[in-house]
């Protein structure tokens, strides 16, 4: 297997062939982040005596640019493997590497495939990828309208021209009705497909979970593969990190917030419901609260943190 990094920018795509991995022999070459830059590099590999089944290519998740660079090499029979970008910045540190060019970043990243062999990344079938792009949709809609009601709340506490006020409230009425049609397409598209219906009706019968919570929860399990629900815990980023060391060093656990935190902020509002309708969450939540109380207890001098939680 021959190992690619593929440093990922708006406009192109900069890659470094690993050809031999103890001596760190390596071909460089510059793409356009196209469809036909893909079918230039793939050719490029050719002539490298590397055919599309010897290659793995390993990237970065940069936004969304390079979604058309990974389908595309998926649906040519590469393996492919997407990367979190701070996985790829602490590997570099552990190799030394203090310059941080684009071509660098393509060599770390090849280095990183060639030691780690991560696992390949699964595309998402294109009924997923349509959710996902409806509820991120719907997601720019229910902001922009919380924009306007903001500016609409301060047009009303000054003197605001009539005529600016009728422009808040025509922007709000059409962002509204958006709003309410993009919903109806999501529920349209779930329910056209059965795999989601049965999926989404998984999830809504969770007490604490309902149609939004439900729709970001599916776009995110149809997308990737979990193999427990610790690697999904891990991916959303509320798994807890802790921060201890020695006799001296004893932080507050965080949560490690590593991926998207859109479905985080959905989650938590779903979590303070949970914890009062959902009795495994409440009794979670309980305990959890009772060892913050002990700890708080038995600390000396007495912990910061009793006041906010003496009232729970």
């Amino acid at each position: 297997m021959f190992y690619l990094g593929m440093d990922v920018a708006k406009a192109k795509l900069d890659c470094c062939l690993l050809l031999d991995e103890v001596s760190g022999k390596r071909k460089a070459k510059v793409i356009n982040n196209t469809k036909s830059g893909i079918s230039d590099l793939l050719a490029w590999t050719v002539k490298q005596n590397v055919s599309p089944k010897e290659l793995h290519v390993v990237m970065e998740a940069t936004g969304v640019y390079h979604e058309q660079a990974a389908m595309a090499l998926s649906d040519a029979g590469v393996m492919v493997s997407i990367i979190n970008p701070a996985q790829i910045k602490d590997f570099g540190r552990g190799l030394a590497v203090r310059t941080k060019t684009d071509g660098v970043d393509s060599f770390v990243l090849a280095r990183y495939g060639a030691l780690l062999k991560p696992k390949a990344w699964m595309a998402p079938s294109p009924e997923a990828r349509t959710l996902q792009v409806l509820l991120a949709r719907r997601e720019a809609i229910a902001q922009d309208i919380q924009r306007e009601r903001n500016r609409q709340e301060k047009a009303d506490a000054t003197d605001t021209p009539e005529l600016i006020l009728k422009s808040l409230e025509d922007s709000i009425e059409f962002l509204v009705k958006q709003l309410a049609t993009l919903q109806r397409n999501i529920d349209d598209h779930i329910n056209k497909h059965p795999d989601l219906n049965r999926d989404v009706d998984l999830l809504q019968s969770i007490p604490g979970v309902g149609p939004q919570v439900g729709g970001n929860m599916l776009s995110v399990l149809s997308s990737h593969h979990f193999e427990s629900a610790e690697h999904l815990a891990a991916y959303l980023g509320v798994v807890p990190v802790e921060r201890q060391s020695g006799s001296s060093v004893r932080g507050r656990a965080r949560l490690s917030k590593t991926e998207p935190a859109r479905i985080r902020a959905v989650l938590y509002m779903a979590a303070v419901v949970a914890k009062r309708c959902n009795p495994h969450v409440k009794g979670v939540y309980d305990r959890l609260i009772g060892v913050v109380k002990l700890k708080c207890l038995h600390s000396a001098p007495p912990c910061e943190n009793w006041s906010i939680y003496a009232s729970a």
